[in-house]
């Protein structure tokens, strides 16, 4: 597996996992809906991620959750364009979330360095725009759309399905021309799963490593945390969320996506250290031109 991630500008260390720190431009996202009302709100948002440790804001202007009704292009521009702008200006390392060729495109533009897509890389123009560009990808797995992803969720094996699928995507654009060493892999915890499912996955993380891809997993805050611990409010899961990134990291994920950079930071420090078998202190993770969250 590569030792760096090549996103647009440079190339990110994998010496140790990189925490990715939520931004949600939305006002129904499942979360956080509606805490971040203005541009101002969103970019204040990101600053303090990166201050808490981020070593990437993930940007979204589309809410994914469960149910949730798809966005106009033109609206979700309006709404993640000035935020990415602003914390590219800020010297910030940002990723777009986005399932729509036409945003992504813009968002990179605007100096995005990642493209962070739910959708898997499945639409033939966001293939277009990756391999028209040098940003990392993201390649997630989800089942259906989020309108339908939790109608029933069934697989012969959550993992062995979900494996064949990433590898698929991930071959769909290497024969557009888009570099391996640009792409990192995400199971989807919680898009199209059940409780049993986001554990098995996380259970066995270590198959998706073998893929020869960098692995993300995104499961902060997601409903099956609340499901185990019983906190009914997204944002009362950050502990189940840290506990879920710790354990992730000590079955081979790379990046961890969270909500709560600062509670995750430290429990993913001591998950790291006990893969590692050393204390050392949490190492820089930058090189080769690519700026610093």
């Amino acid at each position: 597996m590569t030792s760096s991630w090549r996103v647009t500008g440079g190339s990110i260390s994998l010496r140790r996992p990189l925490l990715m720190g939520v931004v949600n431009v939305t006002p129904d996202s499942f979360s956080d809906g509606g805490e971040l009302p203005t541009i101002e709100a969103a970019v204040a948002r990101g600053r303090r991620l990166a201050v808490d440790g981020a070593d990437i804001v993930d940007v979204g202007g589309e809410s994914a959750r469960p149910g949730a009704e798809p966005v106009g292009a033109a609206q979700e521009l309006d709404r993640v364009l000035p935020v990415v702008r602003t914390l590219v200006d800020d010297g910030l390392l940002v990723s777009i979330d986005t399932t729509k060729a036409e945003v992504a495109e813009a968002a990179v533009a605007a100096g995005a360095a990642i493209i962070n897509d739910i959708g898997g890389m499945g639409d033939a123009g966001m293939r277009a725009v990756a391999a028209a560009s040098e940003a990392g990808v993201v390649v997630m797995h989800m089942l259906g759309t989020p309108r339908t992803m939790q109608d029933d969720p069934r697989y012969d094996d959550v993992v062995d399905d979900i494996s064949r699928f990433l590898t698929a995507r991930c071959e769909a654009l290497l024969a557009e021309g888009v570099d391996s060493a640009r792409l990192v892999i995400d199971p989807g915890i919680g898009f199209g799963k059940t409780v049993e499912h986001n554990l098995e996955i996380l259970d066995r993380l270590a198959d998706f490593a073998t893929l020869g891809y960098p692995v993300l997993v995104g499961a902060s805050r997601k409903r099956f945390l609340g499901t185990i611990t019983g906190r009914e409010r997204p944002a009362d899961r950050d502990g189940a969320s840290a506990a879920a990134a710790a354990c992730a990291v000590m079955r081979g994920a790379m990046a961890v996506r969270t909500h709560d950079v600062s509670r995750t930071l430290e429990a993913v420090q001591v998950a790291w250290a006990i893969v590692r078998g050393e204390g050392a202190p949490w190492a820089p993770v930058v090189a080769e031109g690519a700026t610093p969250g």
